[in-house]
């Protein structure tokens, strides 16, 4: 009887172990609140987006991501966006891009500030993690207003003991003129992998190794 038992109880975990191999469940999902700048603005394929490369190379270690990013964006609009989102995905980790487009419009810093605040809080709420990634915004706007504007990432990041932080989304891309549109502020198609590099040096060791 007990032969038996031990006989059934090993069919049962040999069943249990092929199905995962078969049908794995996805080990982490990651939600991105981006702008345009994830939203693949610009580009014939919104599949050679950097979120979309993220969402392919994360596939391979089960990851799943969910690009909830939309191009024209506002921290205000994210605010209002994000409690359903969690809510629907429950996500482990949100990628934070936005501030961008508050940014471009000259809105006041600390109101921009509190709105990524509320997001930071409301992720962390929802016992997901947060990665934040930073941005600039062109020289003419002034350094009395993109300095600010640009220390105000690092600020939130460190207020929030946050780990996982990219200051410049566009690092590497943004001074490069063969890499941008021709409005300056978008990234072509060449300079989606760099931007990828760029978030994948900060992510979690959970997303990252195999």
């Amino acid at each position: 009887m007990l032969l038996r038992s031990l006989r059934a109880l090993k069919a049962i975990t040999l069943v249990l172990v092929l199905l995962f191999s078969v049908f794995p469940a996805h080990a982490a999902s990651v939600l991105v609140m981006g702008d345009s700048l994830s939203a693949s603005y610009g580009l014939s394929d919104p599949d050679q987006g950097w979120v979309n490369l993220l969402a392919e190379r994360l596939s391979e270690h089960n990851h799943e991501v969910i690009n909830a990013s939309i191009s024209g964006e506002t921290t205000r609009g994210g605010l209002q966006r994000l409690p359903g989102l969690l809510d629907r995905y429950q996500p482990a980790y949100v990628i934070l891009e936005l501030g961008g487009n508050d940014g471009l419009q000259g809105q006041n810093i600390p109101e921009i500030r509190q709105r990524l605040q509320d997001m930071i809080d409301l992720t962390k709420g929802a016992g997901a993690e947060v990665i934040l990634l930073g941005i600039r915004i062109p020289p003419n706007y002034g350094p009395r207003y993109t300095e600010p504007f640009f220390d105000m990432f690092g600020a939130l990041a460190e207020h929030n003991d946050i780990d996982y932080f990219l200051p410049f989304l566009l690092d590497s891309v943004a001074e490069n003129p063969d890499l941008m549109q021709a409005d300056g502020i978008h990234p072509r198609v060449a300079a989606q992998p760099i931007i990828l590099d760029n978030v994948w040096a900060i992510l979690p060791e959970e997303l990252t190794e195999p």
